[in-house]
């Protein structure tokens, strides 16, 4: 009876139910981030100045295209069955664009300034604090999530962690000092690796929806 009542009336399935879930995550979580950079960290002394310098705005660019394709990822992931697809294509070519810059910046110095360009002032604190801006983010993806049916626990998670990470070092650039691309290209990266890591830890724990 169950089933013949179903076939006889299918409930409607709303496509874009999804989507909106996740412009709520980014409506309420980025502004969050940033709150939290200004109350923790707070804004670099000289940003009126550093905004016309064209390396801040590739600095800024750098976690936003992570971002994006992060959240396309997390649409195609929070349905039953979706894969990545072209969204890993979109998360690399961000990060193999920094890594060329770096690797052009490297070669055009003398073997003894490589390093530091690489360590900067503030590598001991630019992971950290890049996880912790993106915690506000990760909890309400990983909320929005688990009202959905995500069956790739392990990638879901993972690309919840990334979308986070992407928007707490979107966040901290505007508190950061460093601009040379191998800082970037080293740290900024790990910063947002690092809370993807996390997500693909948690996720089949957190996200299953079917029962142990």
């Amino acid at each position: 009876d169950l089933i013949s009542a179903l076939a006889a009336e299918p409930p409607r399935v709303d496509a874009k139910a999804v989507r909106r879930r996740f412009l709520l995550v980014t409506l309420t979580g980025v502004p969050a981030a940033f709150v939290a950079m200004f109350l923790l960290l707070g804004p670099r002394p000289d940003l009126v100045a550093a905004l016309a310098l064209p390396m801040f705005w590739v600095k800024l660019a750098f976690p936003v295209a992570i971002g994006i394709s992060a959240w396309w990822m997390l649409l195609r992931l929070g349905s039953p069955g979706g894969r990545p697809g072209a969204t890993l294509a979109g998360v690399g070519l961000p990060v193999a664009a920094m890594w060329l810059l770096a690797l052009a910046v490297l070669v055009a110095v003398p073997a003894g300034e490589r390093m530091p360009l690489v360590m900067g002032a503030t590598w001991r604190n630019c992971p950290g604090n890049i996880a912790m801006l993106a915690l506000p983010v990760g909890v309400l993806a990983f909320a929005a999530l688990r009202g959905l049916a995500p069956t790739r626990l392990v990638p879901a998670g993972a690309a919840a962690g990334l979308f986070a990470g992407a928007v707490g070092a979107t966040a901290y650039s505007i508190h950061c000092p460093e601009l040379e691309a191998p800082f970037l290209a080293v740290w900024y990266l790990l910063g947002m690796l690092v809370p993807a890591a996390i997500g693909a830890l948690l996720g089949p724990r957190l996200l299953g929806w079917w029962g142990a």
